[in-house]
């Protein structure tokens, strides 16, 4: 969808700092998290992995920028579980405060009062689907990413939007992520690795010989002859 979460291209947020040997979790209470999160796909409130995705996208915008990785993910997860009626967002409320927190502090979770069709677990352990039509685009066709704004989820960023790129590598066919983090089914579709040139992107400001390589679903993309 079209948020605070979409960063790639935008200005002011600084350079991307990475920390050597990074430990898996720097604080006991992200691991929590996560496991948090494998109960919440074991109870039913998570079903699939773009589900999970498009409630982070949906957290308080202040929250997704200060909360870290792992906030985010509470945030999510917390959205996830209101909606799915396990818990109300009283019931977490109150646990904070027995634990001595300020349950008004920093809320992330944004559930929605009529959420979304409920999704669905896979039909598969992986997002690999066989399809019987054949692929529009094949290695070496120039395309173009389709300049449509997302109401909902999606994996086209809007920094390629309306970009002309290449067709690299065609990988058949994979869960369409747009519908299926709104429970309106798999919908598999072609899946393309597109390059696009850095100049192409970011303009003459860009680093010399860049390359950016998305992989991107057939609805994503129109030809350029």
């Amino acid at each position: 969808m079209d948020g605070i979460h979409d960063l790639g291209g935008k200005h002011g947020y600084g350079p991307v700092i990475r920390e050597t040997d990074e430990p898996v979790f720097h604080d006991r209470w992200e691991a929590k998290v996560f496991a948090a999160m494998l109960g919440a796909s074991a109870a039913g409130a998570i079903r699939n992995t773009d589900q999970f995705r498009h409630a982070i996208e949906r957290i308080d915008p202040i929250a997704y920028l200060t909360h870290g990785y792992y906030g985010r993910w509470l945030a999510g997860l917390e959205t996830l579980l209101v909606e799915a009626g396990l818990v109300s967002q009283a019931d977490i409320g109150d646990r904070v405060s027995q634990l001595g927190g300020d349950p008004a502090a920093g809320i992330g979770a944004r559930p929605a009062e009529h959420p979304d069709v409920v999704a669905y677990e896979p039909l598969a352990p992986h997002s690999f689907r066989s399809l019987e039509a054949s692929p529009r685009f094949g290695a070496g066709d120039r395309v173009r990413a389709r300049a449509v704004p997302s109401a909902g989820h999606t994996r086209l960023p809007a920094y390629a939007r309306g970009q002309i790129g290449r067709v690299l590598r065609w990988h058949d066919g994979w869960v369409f992520p747009d519908s299926n983090a709104h429970g309106h089914g798999e919908n598999p579709q072609h899946l393309y690795t597109v390059a696009f040139a850095g100049e192409t992107l970011w303009g003459a400001d860009a680093e010399p010989g860049l390359t950016v390589h998305l992989d991107l679903f057939e609805s994503y993309l129109e030809p350029v002859s």
